[in-house]
């Protein structure tokens, strides 16, 4: 403790090179948060779970929204397959197919169904009943609302459909935060797809060991219709519908690499400089009875407060600015939102640490490996 205490005193009495110093493991540490966050939200809507029950049906050969066409009379076959616990039919229309920033989706439901298939739907502002009165009411996500500064009572217009917002809605589906719920006939009249006809259907079944059987038995039902499915798992779905958005993710990968290493080289730079400023400081350690180790040590410490302070700063600056910003991105009508994690926050200051450690290691040798006598004449 009392070498930690010493280091912590070396580094305030330079303050503006530890100033510094820190401000650039702050911005490597900011880098490599950001990501993580992207990586984890992505995994989180893309990496199926045991506990997985949901099916996405969809047109055969289709991936945006506005070229999947299935009538909705396909509704109660599916709900008679063995399986199935609950279906719902489910019109989309977004504002962009392609893989963008701040994608507005809005989902049509039958309204009386939208509770009983997804109970765990929390109005949080506004109220339930409200939505079921108008036609053209919606019910947002709480991350939607706060990026658009919406509240219930507001109107606003996107895809040439204008809705007023009945409520603010949170779930423990990501994909409900950010998206726009709307009554079912009311988005096919506006998006003039024409009554009947929806973009997909939502399939929960009774057991996540189902999901592969189940899917076939859909498709097989439906194969030799004139608008045959593909059914697939919700995650494996997504995963494999928005392509350009995971490779775009997957890419940044290397962008933390890179942040880590500037990291590495930084604090290793600075805690360099430091040894070597302070040969003759060093020296007069050693006489007064500082072991080599001791002297490692002390050095050491001072690459980890360097590493930490300077990176749990960029970390807690990344966590508040995607908490505050509420991104999304969005491909082919799905919606990822990049949303700040318990686990990403500790990675970044296990990381920051261990970069702090790692970088201080050299310089911690050469200043205990230096012999007195050299340290004195060099002073």
């Amino acid at each position: 403790m009392k070498l930690l205490l010493l280091a912590l005193k070396n580094i305030t009495r330079h303050r503006l090179r530890s100033f510094l110093t820190m401000a650039g493991v702050a911005a490597g540490m900011f880098l490599f948060t950001a990501v993580e966050t992207m990586q984890h939200s992505l995994a989180t809507v893309t990496k199926i779970s045991a506990d997985d029950t949901t099916l996405v049906v969809y047109r055969e050969n289709r991936f945006c929204p506005a070229t999947s066409r299935l009538p909705e009379y396909y509704l109660p076959t599916i709900r008679k397959i063995p399986g199935v616990e609950s279906a719902i039919p489910i019109q989309i229309a977004v504002n962009n197919c392609g893989a963008s920033l701040d994608v507005i989706t809005f989902r049509g439901v039958p309204p009386e169904n939208l509770q009983r298939y997804n109970p765990d739907l929390e109005v949080v502002a506004g109220s339930f009943d409200a939505w079921l009165q108008r036609s053209d009411a919606a019910l947002i996500g709480e991350n939607f609302a706060r990026r658009r500064g919406l509240k219930p009572g507001d109107t606003f217009e996107a895809v040439g459909i204008n809705v007023l917002v009945a409520g603010i809605i949170r779930s423990g589906n990501a994909q409900d935060n950010n998206v726009a719920y709307v009554q079912l006939p009311f988005l096919q009249q506006a998006s003039k797809v024409g009554l009947g006809t929806v973009t997909q259907f939502n399939v929960k079944v009774d057991d996540a060991a189902r999901l592969e059987s189940v899917a076939s038995a859909i498709d097989e039902t439906f194969k030799s219709d004139a608008q045959p499915t593909h059914t697939r798992p919700e995650k494996a779905f997504f995963a494999e519908t928005a392509k350009q958005m995971v490779e775009l993710i997957g890419f940044t990968r290397w962008l933390g690499l890179g942040a880590v290493a500037a990291v590495l080289g930084l604090v290793a730079n600075a805690v360099l400089l430091i040894v070597r400023g302070r040969v003759k400081e060093t020296a007069i350690l050693q006489t007064l009875g500082f072991s080599r180790l001791m002297i490692g040590l002390l050095v050491s410490f001072e690459g980890i407060l360097l590493g930490l302070l300077g990176g749990g700063t960029g970390v807690a600056a990344a966590v508040a600015f995607f908490q505050w910003q509420s991104f999304t991105l969005g491909n082919e009508g799905l919606t990822l939102a990049i949303t700040p994690d318990l686990t990403v926050l500790l990675k970044g200051l296990v990381v920051a640490l261990l970069l702090g450690l790692l970088a201080s290691l050299y310089p911690a040798y050469r200043a205990a490996r230096q012999p007195v006598i050299e340290s004195l004449n060099a002073a």
